[in-house]
């Protein structure tokens, strides 16, 4: 087996990666990070452009509500005078809306406006959690998304949203499901109500035309913790790292370990600086799995240099570094094309967050095979390197010289 001599490579390549690591603080500082409303107070709404299907109008004395899954609807009645009754209507027996709003309009107080979909499937409709889901004399409306609707272009719905400030969208799932998610950052410490987010795209797009899917407020408090729990997460994974490789190799290796993990983390964060890419709880989930995978390649590569040096115990490290390097590479070119080629089908069929992660895993896992052998071995051998120039530094003892 040809051995390649990485050792030549090694201040070169702690040069280019200082380089480039340089230029990430120094985006760092200028910029930030491009954080998601998971590290900022503000809003987050799934919503999908649907036009109504029908509405619901309650007339009765006693209470009235409704919830909708994807398989039925429930009209839950309840009252002082009256036992709470569930009504389901499950849309495996009630094919279309006209037989579904005829079979809710036998409920007394219960008034059903179907209007031209009476002949739609119900299969078509969508489950909403916008609007109180207690009937009563204001209509609440049922969306559906009839097939073969025509795409709506995401810049579109952030022109829409741009009065209302600092706006984050996505698509979400295929394009023709008309799904997005809304991210609404506090402007001056004042909330954006739902309502505002929803009066602007019905403006855009029309009356009752919107289905929100999904409602959260993250406040600021939670998104300040949020920021500081990310933080001690990563520190203690360099510690649990450190500790681990200290136990199971020299210490030597385990600080080595940490330097090439650390680099990755700082790659990435210039990685991230320089495009801008928002900066959220899937981001984390990414950067924790690079380093993940990097200790894996590393522990792999220190664990072949321990039994190499057991097998050519006259040899000199340098030697045994580039031997061990070499011997270990093929199998780590066929474990990190094979992990990269599922994460590159990740990136081309997914989008939003789902294509943000699996960029930065794609990233990550070139920075981490890198790592482990221009950083973590670099450092190996450098240390042992200075480590003999000491030996060979220190003086011999005077009576030592007399008895020679």
């Amino acid at each position: 087996m040809k051995i390649i001599r990485f050792s030549k490579g090694f201040v070169p390549a702690i040069v280019i990666s200082g380089v480039i690591i340089l230029v990430g603080i120094v985006s760092f500082l200028k910029d930030g990070f491009n954080f998601g409303v998971d590290f900022r107070a503000g809003l987050i709404q799934e919503v999908q452009f649907a036009p109504p299907a029908f509405s619901l109008v309650y007339s009765g004395q006693d209470n009235a509500a409704v919830s909708m899954t994807r398989s039925q609807i429930d009209i839950v009645v309840s009252g002082v005078n009256v036992e709470n009754t569930t009504h389901t209507f499950p849309f495996a027996q009630y094919s279309t809306i006209g037989s579904l709003a005829n079979a809710l309009s036998s409920i007394d107080g219960i008034k059903v406006d179907a209007g031209s979909t009476s002949n739609v499937s119900t299969a078509h409709l969508i489950q909403s959690a916008h609007g109180n889901p207690k009937l009563s004399g204001v209509p609440y409306v049922v969306h559906y998304l009839p097939p073969g609707s025509p795409v709506i272009p995401i810049d579109e719905v952030r022109a829409a949203l741009s009065p209302l400030g600092t706006v984050s969208v996505q698509v979400l799932g295929r394009e023709e499901d008309r799904r997005f998610m809304i991210r609404m950052e506090d402007k001056a410490g004042e909330t954006v109500p739902t309502e505002a987010v929803i009066a602007a795209l019905e403006t855009a797009f029309g009356e009752d035309a919107v289905a929100v899917t999904r409602s959260d407020y993250v406040g600021s408090r939670f998104s300040e913790q949020l920021q500081t729990q990310a933080g001690l997460l990563f520190v203690a994974t360099l510690i649990l790292i450190l500790i681990y490789a200290s136990i199971r190799f020299k210490i030597e290796y385990a600080i080595g370990a940490v330097a090439a993990i650390a680099h990755d983390a700082l790659i990435m964060v210039t990685f991230i600086c320089l495009t801008n890419m928002e900066f959220n709880t899937t981001t984390i989930a990414a950067l924790l799995t690079i380093l993940g995978y990097s200790i894996n390649d590393t522990i792999v590569i220190f664990d072949r240099i321990r039994e190499t040096s057991r097998v050519y115990p006259d040899d000199t490290f340098e030697n045994i570094l580039n031997r061990s390097i070499s011997e270990t590479l093929g199998r780590t070119i066929i474990t990190t094309v094979t992990t990269m080629l599922a994460v590159l089908s990740l990136f081309i069929f997914t989008t939003g967050s789902m294509k943000d992660f699996a960029l930065a895993l794609l990233v990550g896992m070139v920075s981490g095979v890198y790592s482990t052998i221009f950083i973590a071995s670099s450092f190996v051998y450098l240390w042992r390197k200075r480590k003999l120039r000491v030996k060979a530094d220190k003086p011999v003892p005077v009576a030592d010289v007399k008895a020679g």
